[in-house]
């Protein structure tokens, strides 16, 4: 029973078993897994973990002498330190570009710039860009209202433009970060946040063009009406249609405060892989006061905080409201951002406490012995846990503390950033009842369970698979090591 594989099993027993069966809040689940898995741990694995970690004698003592409880709340708040700014200020952005109607514009200009027959194409990029900082449910919850008044004016594409919305922002949700999903993974397998925007970006648009061609594939079989649903009457379809767009911000206010931390974030990144081209000292002038300033406002916590204080203040603006207006959306945004920032610390003390069983040495023996693949390995592991339990976020967080010793192994061959993109993807599929968002899609869009299982369902998981595709493709001829 000491086998750190049973020590998986039991861990995701509990964790599966508690959101599905006892119907526990994942928070819950995540800790009761964590610290069962804690206190079955034995000895010899903590020191082997010690040693792979290259802990110093006095260090290994001072870890083997931790309780369960504190090695758990160790690797709580490890995780917590890692991505609590970031999730708290994301959120608070996401919440300004509602309430501005800065995400509005994003999606009216983009329908101006491509016109209304190429609609779909402006659904699909601006669900990729809203995904970035917007949660998934929320983008489609936007969106969803544009995409019943286009079906107004053109019926037949109806189930085209639903498709659209969902394969945009899909995508970046479990790419890019700051969302939490690829935000924790990245931290978990260390990999640079620069690296991880412009890797998700890059495989994300595969994957956003292959759903576009199964929508477009779908909408021509399948001829879905716009049914009355609760969450928007004809009377608002018409008034959204003939809505004044004076009272909107302007498209680059709206853009502002997703594009500006992306850009200081990869800025950093790249002058810091410029800069190593020269000898200590012998940089350019410039570049050395480059890389100072964007040391400091390209560190992600920095950049998404200058990010939320310029859409507060667009909110102050276009909305006219005044401290106490502003001060309720923030609470609103920071009591959504605090679950999300639990779960996700307590996916990362799971995610730990798995790795101290030497998880990540075992699986990369069997990876050896059996000749698996790391890339499908990491994908199959993470569709695994998404499929048996529905959430694509604890999805991700499970398998990257499941795999996080595998990318620090230093053998598998290429960059681990390829590791992370392959988790991601692997949370696409299969969403189906056991997924919020699934019903979500469902419930708001007017489909059928039916309905919504051969066209969302489906085109996720080929956008996952497609996703993983690229990946290998990538890590084979670009390695990056």
């Amino acid at each position: 029973m000491t086998d750190p594989l049973w020590l998986l099993l039991i861990g995701m027993a509990v964790v599966l078993g508690g959101i599905l069966a006892l119907r526990l809040n994942a928070f819950l689940a995540l800790i009761l897994g964590a610290m069962l898995v804690a206190a079955l741990t034995p000895r010899a694995g903590m020191e082997r973990y010690a040693k792979e970690k290259r802990l110093s004698p006095a260090e290994t003592e001072a870890f083997l002498k931790r309780s369960v409880g504190e090695r758990v709340a160790g690797e709580f708040g490890r995780t917590c330190a890692a991505i609590g700014i970031l999730i708290a200020m994301a959120s608070i952005v996401g919440k300004c570009l509602l309430e501005s109607g800065g995400a509005e514009r994003i999606v009216r200009s983009t329908l101006k710039i491509v016109g209304e027959r190429r609609a779909p194409l402006a659904f699909l990029s601006s669900g990729f860009v809203l995904g970035i900082p917007v949660f998934f449910d929320t983008v489609f919850y936007l969106m969803l209202p544009l995409g019943k008044a286009m079906a107004m004016r053109k019926p037949r594409d109806y189930s085209l433009y639903v498709m659209t919305i969902i394969a945009g922002a899909t995508m970046t949700h479990s790419l890019v970060p700051p969302t939490p999903g690829p935000l924790f993974v990245a931290g978990e397998l260390s990999i640079a946040l620069g690296h991880m925007i412009v890797g998700g970006l890059a495989v994300g648009f595969f994957c956003a063009a292959s759903g576009y061609a199964y929508a477009c594939w779908a909408n021509r079989r399948w001829a879905i009406p716009l049914r009355d649903s609760a969450d928007v009457s004809r009377a608002e379809l018409e008034a959204l249609i003939q809505r004044d767009e004076r009272q909107l911000p302007p498209f680059w206010l709206s853009l502002l405060p997703i594009a500006l931390p992306i850009g200081l974030i990869a800025g950093k990144t790249a002058l810091a892989s410029m800069s190593q081209g020269f000898e200590a000292g012998s940089a350019p002038r410039w570049l050395e006061s480059a890389r100072g300033c964007f040391a400091f406002a390209g560190d992600p916590n920095v950049a998404l905080t200058v990010s939320a204080a310029i859409g507060l203040a667009t909110v102050a603006v276009y909305r006219r409201a005044d401290r106490e207006t502003l001060s309720r959306f923030v609470q609103a945004a920071l009591s959504s951002a605090g679950m999300i920032i639990l779960i996700t610390s307590a996916g990362g003390a799971f995610g730990g406490i798995l790795q101290q069983t030497g998880i990540g040495q075992r699986i990369q023996a069997l990876s050896s012995a059996y000749r698996i693949g790391a890339l499908p390995l990491a994908f199959a592991v993470t569709a695994l846990i998404r499929t048996a339990q529905g959430s694509a976020t604890v999805a991700m967080i499970t398998a990257a503390g499941v795999l996080g010793g595998l990318a620090g192994s230093g053998q598998i061959g290429f960059h681990p950033l390829y590791l992370a993109l392959a988790i991601g993807c692997g949370s696409k599929p299969v969403p189906w009842m056991n997924d919020s968002g699934f019903w979500v899609i469902c419930k708001m869009s007017g489909m059928t369970e039916a309905e919504t299982l051969k066209t969302a369902t489906v085109m996720m998981s080929l956008m996952g698979f497609t996703g993983l595709f690229v990946i290998m493709l990538a890590a084979h001829f670009f390695p990056l090591v």
